[in-house]
């Protein structure tokens, strides 16, 4: 029976809290996990700091303003698709006054993190699956009624942030998908579904597509189509044997997630990057060497910040360079690999490999769409075998990336810069968000005005 604490402060408080949960010494048997995830999260980001958009059609944009990411659901009964090129529907924009954005990295990251932090209010166990979804674990929570937990974890959230969000409860991470998925769509759930008791299962499965099912990709789903498995309760009482055999030990587990075994746990401390990339396509070709070289050395520096974030150091660096596929020439991409003398994190040591792989597949007749960098080969940067004839001091390297990590964290992004990233503030190449809000959250300067 659900138990509540007579409290006026907010709906969170209004249910026993997690510490409450430990002091109870509770031993429940089996997991329960709860998928939050929030609905058409840009959009949902957009209309928290413009009431106005409520109801109307929105979309928001790719880098340089070129398809369009995400869309409300007013827009979605417009039959505006996600990835659709912003050009090919400028008429659609215009006879149904669809409202624009460009995508506000800054701001979504920074609504992100506060949801997330929402969601620790209701459990200490968390995986932050992505940008708007997160697993949370609720085995200590089975006493309760379930539905009404995730509701208040609904109405929390929304009333906390502003941004709606949809819960998914299941006995495992695959069901929690469907369930979510469900509650999203379905009015009559209320954007919460339990799917713990088995007799609810079945009508779940047989209303989700094989190949709207977590795991399960276009070929498999193809695979499963061709077999006459169509719909996730059918793949849920498929042959062991048979599914074992052609699709191997994830195919099993999968079979084993949708009866209610749950072979993925709970990871509460995400794995270390094995590569990061960082490319970009511009919004106009770039030719001079001159620029292509600003944007790539950006683009490294960027990416040795990630490295250091997550403590890691590359032994091979890889750049790379396109021309557009739709342009009258014929199509040209290269790239150049570097296998590092020693595995490092340094901005400036990767900018100068950056750049001579860049100067060896630069052709200057060439108008380029894309550029990249991609690190490979990551090592802890604990455990990093130096070379007998190192020129480089190490330990001063490492003093500089903290001191410059450090006050770019504490005064903004690029406070301090290599110039070869280059002076100009809004340089050529740099990616165009013509129609981005304010960053309401994270700068002073852009804050919102009440009148």
């Amino acid at each position: 029976m659900r138990q509540k604490i007579r409290s006026k402060d907010s709906l969170a408080d209004r249910y026993v809290t997690f510490e409450t949960i430990g002091r109870m010494n509770l031993s429940p048997k089996g997991t329960i996990f709860a998928l939050v995830d929030c609905n058409n999260f840009y959009v949902s980001c957009e209309r928290v700091f413009n009431p106005g958009l409520e109801g109307k059609p929105v979309i928001v944009l790719s880098n340089n303003d070129g398809c369009v990411v995400a869309r409300s659901n007013e827009a979605k009964a417009l039959g505006i698709k996600a990835g659709t090129p912003v050009f090919t529907i400028a008429q659609m924009i215009k006879a149904h006054d669809v409202k624009v954005f460009s995508s506000n990295y800054a701001l979504y990251g920074d609504m992100s993190r506060r949801i997330m932090q929402t969601f620790s209010r209701f459990t200490p166990d968390i995986e932050i699956y992505s940008i708007d979804e997160a697993f949370l674990d609720l085995s200590g929570f089975k006493r309760y009624d379930l539905t009404d937990y995730g509701r208040a974890i609904r109405a929390t959230v929304r009333q906390w942030t502003g941004v709606p969000v949809s819960v998914g409860i299941a006995k495992t991470k695959t069901l929690a998908k469907i369930a979510n998925r469900i509650a999203k769509k379905s009015l009559k759930t209320d954007g919460v579904l339990d799917l713990t008791a088995f007799m609810y299962q079945n009508k779940a499965l047989e209303m989700t597509a094989v190949e709207d099912v977590w795991g399960v990709g276009p070929q498999y789903a193809h695979f499963l189509t061709r077999h006459g498995i169509v719909t996730a309760r059918q793949l849920r009482d498929a042959d062991d044997h048979f599914i074992r055999k052609k699709t191997g030990v994830h195919g099993s587990r999968l079979l084993q997630e949708l009866r209610g075994t749950p072979c993925y746990g709970l990871e509460n401390i995400p794995p270390s990057r094995k590569g990061i990339c960082v490319s970009r396509s511009f919004k106009h070709p770039i030719t001079p060497l001159a620029d292509l070289e600003e944007a790539v050395a950006a683009f490294t520096s960027t990416g040795a910040e990630k490295l250091r974030k997550q403590h890691s150091a590359a032994s091979v660096l890889m750049v790379f360079v396109m021309t557009s596929r739709f342009g009258k020439e014929a199509c040209y991409f290269n790239s150049h690999t570097t296998a590092l003398p020693v595995p490092t994190s340094d901005t400036a040591e990767l900018i100068c490999h950056a750049r001579r792989g860049l100067e060896k597949i630069y052709r200057k007749e060439c108008g380029y769409k894309k550029a990249g960098i991609l690190f490979k080969a990551l090592v802890s940067d604990r455990h990093i075998q130096c070379g007998l004839f190192d020129p480089r001091n190490r330990n001063r390297s490492d003093r500089l990336m903290q001191a410059l990590d450090h006050i770019n964290a504490q005064m903004g992004a690029n406070t301090v810069k290599y110039a070869a990233v280059g002076l100009d503030p809004d340089p050529g190449w740099k990616t165009v968000f013509s129609r981005r809000s304010p960053a309401y959250t994270t700068d002073w300067n852009q804050l919102p005005t009440v009148f």
